[in-house]
């Protein structure tokens, strides 16, 4: 069930998860994620009158709530050096950008195609941000990404599915073959990922006191579930949920045979 148009990025999860895992996970997370982020997609924000007026959705705002993946990407590109980029769920996290040459910013929120139509705001909010005579190619698809996308199949070496859902199992056909797959667990993707016998699990992401790291060690250490019996793609699909492992990564970095 496709959560409505309009919903950001980070609340339609509440919308997904009632439809997979029960309406108690769902508003568990929908409550999460409110007061993670300030209130109702951190777009409206409270005067001191106590009315509510609309707060400009930037990159810079969005980097309060979320924090700055840059350097994740940085590492990311400084191991594999991607080309081309398509981030699913992407909201208005500009981070792959900064060190990415070509990025594909994929949501359904109105808002973040607002943001992205303003060229001039993006290329400001990236100005000092990408390397030297470096500039980024930024394109924006207002969409779900489970219905079909206007992108070339095989048009990217880099999928990106950063607690969005289960974006391997509708995008996979978009990522060339030998391209990367970053994805996490928290609903579910990476650990469908590691299932699937076409992908190579080829690193691994932390991130701890600020620090992001990409290591290809021991890396046969990971993804072994605690409860084996779990490890099935269709069930972690109706649950909505990543396995629980034995050691556990911020996120996976798997290559595409």
């Amino acid at each position: 069930m496709l959560a409505p148009a309009g919903l950001p990025d980070s609340h339609a999860r509440w919308w997904y998860m009632s439809a997979r895992s029960g309406w108690i996970s769902a508003v568990m997370y929908w409550y999460k994620a409110v007061t993670a982020q300030g209130g109702y997609g951190s777009s409206m924000a409270t005067s001191s009158q106590g009315n509510r007026r609309a707060v400009k959705v930037s990159w810079a705002t969005y980097r309060e709530s979320i924090g700055d993946r840059s350097p994740l990407f940085a590492e990311v590109a400084r191991a594999w050096a991607p080309k081309r980029a398509l981030y699913a769920g992407s909201y208005v996290d500009l981070s792959p950008a900064t060190a990415i040459p070509a990025v594909t910013f994929l949501d359904m929120d109105r808002r973040a195609a607002k943001y992205f139509a303003e060229s001039d705001l993006v290329a400001s909010e990236l100005e000092g941000r990408v390397a030297p005579k470096q500039t980024p190619e930024v394109d924006f698809v207002q969409g779900v990404y489970t219905a079909p996308l206007d992108v070339p199949e095989q048009g990217f070496d880099l999928l990106i599915s950063l607690y969005a859902g289960p974006v391997w199992d509708h995008c996979q056909q978009y990522l060339v073959s030998g391209g990367l797959l970053l994805a996490n667990t928290s609903h579910g993707d990476a650990s469908i990922a590691a299932l699937d016998p076409r992908l190579t699990l080829v690193g691994v992401v932390q991130h701890r006191d600020g620090v992001w790291t990409l290591s290809d060690s021991a890396l046969d250490e990971y993804l072994i579930p605690k409860k084996p019996a779990l490890a099935d793609a269709d069930l972690i699909r109706a649950d909505g949920r990543g396995l629980s492992y034995t050691k556990r990564a911020w996120a996976y970095l798997f290559q595409l045979e």
